[in-house]
């Protein structure tokens, strides 16, 4: 059995934001924190998640989208939503520790020129902050 913090993001389509923050906590903190990420209405990664990633150096080994209902019966520390949409449809999820709700623009819908690497960027700034908040014991 596993001492590390079991955190699962989870955004509508498992295409962009919750695969970001799942590379970026493992990138960040793998000691501490075992990431994983599902969607509501899981579609694809978009290509554009993976350059992100490969932009910054974080691996992008073992992405790809996968519905919530792989999850099913799993415990997990954290259950972190990236979406509006995603936080109403998993209030009540099993095995949820504490859920906690993240609303970040999605890049794929999104018309700005550096949207994967914006949104890449605010939510490594906020895993930074949750690992820093949640590794002081």
């Amino acid at each position: 059995m596993t001492s590390k913090t079991r955190v699962l993001f989870i955004c509508t389509a498992n295409a962009a934001r919750s695969q970001l923050a799942q590379a970026l906590l493992r990138h960040t903190d793998s000691e501490h924190f075992e990431a994983f990420s599902a969607g509501t209405v899981p579609t694809q990664v978009d290509p554009r998640t993976f350059d992100a990633l490969s932009h910054l150096g974080v691996s992008t080994e073992g992405l790809r989208s996968k519905s919530i209902d792989e999850f099913r019966g799993e415990r997990f520390d954290f259950v972190i939503t990236l979406c509006d949409k995603a936080a109403a449809e998993c209030q009540s999820l099993p095995g949820a520790g504490e859920v906690l709700a993240w609303s970040f623009e999605d890049p794929v819908a999104s018309t700005k020129p550096d949207a994967f690497r914006h949104t890449l960027h605010e939510i490594h700034e906020r895993i930074k902050m949750f690992v820093l908040v949640k590794t002081k014991r």
